[in-house]
Parts: structure tokens; sequence; C-alpha cells
């Protein structure tokens, strides 16, 4: 596999639509940055946040996943309890050519305040806004930025394409827009 740079990046942005909005150059007077690395992608987390509360006492169950167990809010700040997390979507829309993994690393910035991103790797095939997992290692609040940079994606280009992507195999979340619940 070989990691891939950013006229690759920037190629496949602008002339496939690969991640749309695309912003072809690091953003960062005043905000956590954003936009194309080096080799790599710095996603924006958008203004929808669906913050994680033990107020009904429900069990987090992935097969069976409960709408109590969060509230959701709009807004340009999220403030996640101690301990807890949040769930996110990326501003970016993606779409994985089928040669293609794509992998997801936290920001610093974030990372140095306890503060972590998850993201399962995307597939080749897929499309769609990016699920973001903040999880609140501290024992304080912490804040979110909507509109700013959160976390860091790796595009790895496979020797060739697979039998079958992720688009072929028509997967549970193929296409998803706005913040994703788990699928069984």
């Amino acid at each position: 596999m070989t990691i891939l740079s950013d006229k690759w990046i920037r190629e496949q942005a602008q002339n496939h639509g690969m991640i749309e909005p695309f912003v072809e150059a690091q953003r960062r007077e005043g905000v956590i940055s954003y936009g194309v690395s080096s080799f790599g992608y710095d996603a924006r987390v958008a203004p929808e946040f669906k913050i994680f509360t033990n107020v009904d006492s429900a069990v987090v169950d992935p097969k069976d996943f409960a709408s109590n167990s969060f509230v959701d809010r709009e807004q340009d700040v999220c403030v996640i309890p101690p301990n807890s997390f949040a769930l996110a979507r990326t501003v970016e829309y993606f779409r994985i050519p089928d040669d293609v993994l794509v992998i997801c690393l936290g920001k610093s910035t974030y990372a140095r305040c306890g503060i972590i991103v998850n993201v399962t790797p995307l597939e080749p095939g897929w499309e769609g806004h990016v699920t973001l997992e903040f999880s609140n290692t501290t024992p304080l609040p912490a804040k979110i930025y909507a509109n700013e940079g959160a976390c860091q994606f790796l595009f790895l280009k496979g020797n060739e394409r697979p039998e079958v992507t992720y688009a072929d195999r028509a997967g549970k979340y193929m296409g998803q827009k706005g913040v994703t619940l788990p699928r069984l």
C-alpha cells in the first residue's frame, strides 16, 4: 500500500468529487486547522451533535440502540460532559475510489486535551458523511468546535481493486447523511 499525496487528493477531489466541499490548502488562522495537507485531508466537524446522557438510565446496546441515550444539539460549540462522548459528522461528503482505503486519526490539538476522535476505516467504494465519535477522557467538560478541523484522513492505495467493494456489497452505511447511529 502507498500513502497518497496532496497532489493526488487534490486531483481526485476536484475532478472526481472525492471530497465535497473541498478545501485546497490548510486553513488555520484562529481555528483548528482543516483542508488538504502533505499526505492527508483534515476534515471539519459539522454543527450537528448527539451528546450521550444517562438521564433516562438507558443502556448502550449496539444491536438495539436506544434513542433516549443522547440529546440532539445543533450549535457552533458542543460541550461534552466529563468521561462521556458525542457523535457528530464531517462537513465533507466523501466518495472513496474502489482501490483506496482511508484511515482516520484525531487532530493533535484535541488529543492533547484528552479528547479522542474515533472513526472506522473508509472502505473502497464507500461514500457518505463520516460519523465521528468524540470521547472526553477527562474529568472536566470538553469543547468541540463546529466547522473547524476534527481529524485527518490518510488515503492508502491498494495494489489492485478488491473483488468486492463496499458499494458492491451494498454496505449498511452506504450514502449516509447526517450523524448516523449504529445499524444491525
